[in-house]
């Protein structure tokens, strides 16, 4: 068993890099999105109580918000919408 980088992973198939275990894999992603959640999540409730205070909504609306990620180096770029419902 090699122990030179304990925890992760083990050397790619071909021999290069290394190959991160699931929970490795699902540490990093949930780390990631856990500090996206929180971040938009803070930044949405103040923008919409400040549009609701200055009577550009008024606390009822539907309207659609996107979430874009992008990471150049794995060639991801994504765009997720959905609608909040006040």
């Amino acid at each position: 068993m090699d122990r030179g980088n304990p925890g992760r992973g083990r050397p790619g198939p071909d021999g290069g890099g290394f190959e991160l275990n699931d929970a490795m894999l699902n540490a990093a992603i949930g780390k990631f999105l856990k500090n996206v959640n929180q971040t938009a999540e803070e930044e949405l409730a103040k923008r919409l109580r400040g549009a609701i205070a200055s009577g550009k909504l008024n606390g009822s609306e539907t309207f659609t918000v996107g979430v874009s990620i992008n990471a150049e180096k794995i060639g991801l770029n994504v765009t997720i919408y959905s609608k909040i419902e006040l």
